[in-house]
């Protein structure tokens, strides 16, 4: 278990009871934010605390990993977001009767904070600029200690039932929104919709093109057709219809593995080599026949296939950048 502390000023009449993290990828200008990188490095059953108006009152157990999805329609701007894409984290929140204010805590706080990333200042103010941070086992005991009851249950590892929802229901929603667009586009022809549309499902034109590329599971070496999915590289659902349908965004792979790339627990580099992501189940995913315990190269990639790659390992695969995280 990890833990976290989460700043929801804004955010928190939406984010608690609607049971969900939602950030964006980058900042407005482009650049990194290793406040929104470590989303990406939740895991279901990791702790989160909620600081929001100078108090914690909240806290939460994720049930998913980070997964793509538009910007919250409760957000506001003219309802959902579609344009706008982030990462998401499905939550289960636990209000609590009496919450505290960390200010009054701070001389027991302060010499439990992270020397990196540390969500409150010396003298125990909120730092608006974090939205996300990991806090040491320590200070997260300590927290859970002063809210008390079941988040001290929690904390300990008292409590069992830490059972992962799918992150489906928004990804779902979005697909479905951009489905209706090509429908509803005239000026592309039935054939060429149909097409697209299959191709949401590996499926089509598009497996076709991957086929001719691509005939065996690069990582479990699998090669019967039958056994073999036609999977994104740069999903689907981020893709032009252009690039839909290109079969240098593809890969195939055995079911397994395409649940792994697809989710992002699993990419590789331009060169072959596998990526693992740190929030993957190594122990599952040696069952699914990916080497965990030595370095795997599957096999050089084109250079097209390299740019694609590039927007899955920056875009879907499960690894923040962020250096020096919290200890």
């Amino acid at each position: 278990m990890r833990y976290w502390w989460v700043n929801q000023n804004q955010t928190y009449r939406h984010e608690v009871p609607g049971g969900y993290l939602w950030s964006p990828k980058r900042k407005s200008n482009g650049h990194r934010n290793p406040f929104y990188e470590f989303m990406r490095e939740v895991s279901p059953g990791d702790m989160v605390f909620s600081f929001a108006d100078t108090w914690i009152r909240a806290f939460g157990v994720a049930r998913s990993n980070a997964y793509e999805a538009p910007r919250p329609e409760e957000f506001g701007e003219a309802g959902r977001n579609w344009s706008r894409i982030g990462w998401r984290v499905d939550i289960e929140f636990h209000e609590v009767n009496c919450g505290f204010r960390p200010v009054d805590w701070i001389e027991r706080l302060r010499p439990l904070l992270p020397k990196h990333y540390a969500p409150l200042r010396e003298d125990g103010r909120g730092l608006q600029s974090i939205y996300l941070t990991e806090i040491p086992e320590v200070l997260a005991l300590t927290l859970a200690d002063l809210l008390g009851g079941a988040a001290l249950k929690f904390a300990r590892a008292e409590v069992e039932d830490k059972l992962i929802v799918t992150p489906s229901a928004e990804l779902v929603l979005w697909e479905e929104h951009l489905t209706r667009t090509i429908q509803d586009d005239e000026s592309i022809p039935p054939t060429e919709k149909e097409a697209l549309i299959l191709a949401r499902r590996g499926q089509g034109t598009f497996r076709r093109r991957v086929a001719r590329l691509e005939n065996r599971c690069r990582v479990t070496g699998v090669d019967r057709p039958e056994h073999l999915r036609a999977s994104h590289c740069k999903p689907w659902r981020d893709c032009d219809n252009e690039e839909r349908l290109d079969g240098e965004n593809g890969l195939m792979l055995t079911p397994s593995i395409d649940h792994l790339f697809d989710r992002g627990f699993i990419s590789f580099e331009e060169n072959g080599r596998l990526l693992v992501s740190p929030v993957a189940h190594r122990p599952s995913l040696q069952r699914m026949g990916v080497e965990v315990e030595r370095e795997l190269n599957v096999g050089r990639f084109t250079a097209t296939q390299g740019r694609f790659l590039e927007f899955h390992r920056d875009a879907v695969f499960l690894r923040s950048d962020v250096a020096n995280a919290a200890s």
